[in-house]
């Protein structure tokens, strides 16, 4: 994993935990020689791992929507911005250009990225890891879900382990770089995305 997209909070809420777990995984991806992509935002979580990464002398490239861009949230200080027209477009180049995806505590654009991309890999349409940073169980309810949806046969098993969870940014690098998950057969592949 060359390059791992990072999924979280355009905000940076209101716990400690959060903000350190965001600069943690910074490190741990510039420790581990790791890339970032991200949403391209100076703000919130993502700004914090951004930022991280830049003052520890990684490298970082952030996709953002040309209407942020102009609202005056993208972050000036990237190895490189890519300005697209929407958020699907956003979502299809962080992709395309990340060999790995985490996912660390934030709201509906972080769960959207997150199970968008687990889709895609249920799909066929990549088979890149997918990690989340479960900070102090932030995930655990979701979690739960899933689980729900697995007894209720609406979830294949093998799809529920599409992704791994670790509570710590170093111990998540590992675990996905060990990770292959075996997708149970569905019906497209990339070409359709």
């Amino acid at each position: 994993m060359k390059r791992v997209c990072v999924f979280c909070g355009s905000s940076a809420g209101y716990r400690e935990d959060l903000i350190e777990a965001a600069r943690g995984l910074g490190k741990a991806l510039v420790r581990g020689r790791h890339d970032l992509v991200y949403g391209g935002a100076h703000v919130g979580l993502m700004g914090m791992v951004a930022d991280t990464v830049l003052e520890l002398g990684g490298r970082v490239t952030g996709v953002i929507p040309r209407s942020m861009r102009e609202r005056e949230i993208a972050h000036t200080g990237l190895t490189e911005l890519r300005v697209v027209e929407t958020m699907h477009e956003r979502k299809a180049l962080m992709a395309d250009l990340s060999d790995g995806f985490i996912a660390m505590p934030g709201a509906y654009g972080t769960l959207d990225e997150l199970f968008e991309i687990l889709t895609w890999a249920q799909l066929g349409i990549h088979a890149k890891p997918v990690g989340v940073l479960n900070v102090d169980g932030f995930f655990d309810l979701l979690f739960a879900f899933l689980d729900r949806a697995v007894k209720a046969g609406l979830l294949k098993q093998a799809n529920r382990e599409l992704f791994v969870v670790a509570g710590e940014p170093g111990e998540l690098l590992e675990r996905m770089a060990a990770h292959h998950p075996v997708a149970a057969a569905k019906w497209i592949g990339r070409e359709v995305r």
